[in-house]
């Protein structure tokens, strides 16, 4: 496996056609929107990243570039149940074939139902797909199978009910000034 000179700035074409596989690990807090996502988390989390490219013939064209995307990280998010933290493991697993423009792309997109469709790049930004990825694999509510301590879920307030028995009935205070309750003798 190599490891890249920046995997901000990759030649996709280039590192297809060396069929090569690239990957390390880099800190939470190169990942500024998956940082934002998990704000209690240690800005040195790791965040392990492998990458497999390769050329991929098609039927009455030239070979397109792929690439194979797999990322793991856990991080720390509130559990929307008990809002107490809980270690979320984020797996992504993805492929991607590159087309020369983003027509190609888009047109490619549209019949393929097994890899995403990207632009080809001589300068692609290789951890910003990576941090894509992650926050899109970031549950919609995260929450504890169990939470550590047990959750009221009650949607009564004693006080907000008795409140609501004590103030005095609106057609009743209209009746008291009709009356001439008020000293204006209506």
């Amino acid at each position: 496996m190599e490891k890249p000179s920046d995997p901000r700035r990759l030649d996709i074409r280039r590192l297809a056609e060396r069929d090569a596989a690239i990957g390390g690990e880099l800190p939470l807090q190169d990942l500024p929107r998956l940082r934002e996502e998990a704000p209690t988390a240690d800005a040195a989390t790791p965040v392990a990243w492998q990458a497999q490219a390769g050329l991929t013939a098609r039927p009455g064209g030239a070979a397109r570039p792929t690439l194979r995307l797999q990322v793991h990280a856990t991080v720390p998010l509130a559990c929307q149940r008990c809002l107490q933290p809980v270690e979320v493991t984020l797996a992504v697993d993805r492929a991607f074939r590159f087309e020369a423009d983003e027509s190609a792309a888009a047109a490619e997109d549209e019949l393929s139902d097994d890899v995403d469709v990207l632009v080809e790049s001589r300068r692609f930004d290789l951890l910003e797909l990576l941090e894509d990825e992650l926050v899109m694999a970031l549950p919609v509510v995260p929450r504890h199978d169990t939470c550590p301590a047990p959750v009221t879920l009650s949607s009564a307030d004693p006080g907000f009910e008795q409140a609501l028995h004590e103030r005095e009935n609106p057609f009743a205070a209209l009746a008291k000034l009709k009356a001439g309750g008020n000293g204006t003798g209506l």
